[in-house]
């Protein structure tokens, strides 16, 4: 499949900012099963100026504006080239051991009830088990736009029983670690033509599977990611995969608007 994506993110601030920083985890990389034909970011109207991989062999892009400015508009677009790989993540270039996906963070801390979910988990070996898991956490919480937010843990969205992708990963990554099993959280976008319980900008997890390596899950539609899925960043919780995070000096408050488009084209290119 050939999928066209422009990702925007508006700033605006209500008093002048003298100096921003940000680090952009807005570029798909090539494994199989991905292939990213043309990408580009633009952030202030010029390509961040330093880019690095970061421990998650994320691409990372460090975008700084020393003057004075009162709106920032960063801009994420291309064009990717999937194939449906039963959601196996191969060919991704190395970062981290997988025993680093088992460590807790203050999103994916697991509490009795996780506990609980986890140890309930039946199957006849760990891909069968996360499989089930995926069924798990989808029956006990219930997709619920704006039921959440960002900050929300694993452990508040599955006794509040409602939450969106980002909870779904969360719960499903705690109660994977606490099995043993390593897993991580991803962002990526989606097509959405299928999908009834995702935005275009969505969230999922990976956990690892011996003898397959990375696999991913997607507990908010109920499936392993597919040839509609553009993998992006990942991390530890949502907050190490997130697409943008800084800072800024001045600009007491800000608006913010995202927009993300994603559109299946109807030929490949060559």
């Amino acid at each position: 499949m050939l999928i066209s994506v422009r990702h925007v993110t508006h700033y605006r601030y209500a008093e002048p900012v003298s100096y921003t920083i940000q680090s952009l985890r807005l570029t798909p990389q090539s494994f199989q099963g991905q292939r990213v034909l043309d990408w580009r970011v633009l952030g202030g109207g010029a390509r961040p100026a330093l880019q690095f991989t970061d421990g998650c062999s994320n691409v990372v892009q460090l975008l700084t504006i020393h003057a004075r400015h009162q709106e920032l508009v960063i801009e994420a677009a291309g064009t990717v080239e999937t194939r449906d790989s039963n959601g196996v993540v191969a060919g991704l270039a190395k970062g981290a051991p997988p025993r680093v996906f088992l460590k807790e963070t203050a999103q994916t801390r697991p509490d009795a009830a996780i506990r609980g979910l986890a140890e309930a988990i039946e199957g006849k070996d760990a891909l069968a088990r996360l499989h089930a898991l995926v069924g798990a956490v989808r029956e006990r919480v219930a997709y619920v736009p704006g039921a959440t937010d960002r900050y929300t843990s694993a452990a508040e969205a599955l006794a509040d029983g409602k939450g969106v992708c980002q909870d779904h990963a969360h719960i499903f990554i705690a109660a994977a670690r606490t099995l043993g099993i390593p897993a991580r959280y991803v962002t990526g976008y989606l097509v959405l033509d299928d999908a009834k319980t995702a935005p275009a900008h969505h969230a999922w997890a990976e956990a690892w599977v011996e003898g397959l390596g990375w696999v991913g899950f997607d507990v908010a539609n109920g499936i392993c990611p597919t040839e509609g899925y553009v993998r992006l960043a990942c991390g530890l919780d949502a907050g190490y995969a997130a697409p943008i995070i800084g800072s800024r000096r001045g600009g007491e408050s800000e608006m913010l608007e995202v927009a993300v488009t994603v559109e299946q084209q109807q030929t490949a290119q060559q």
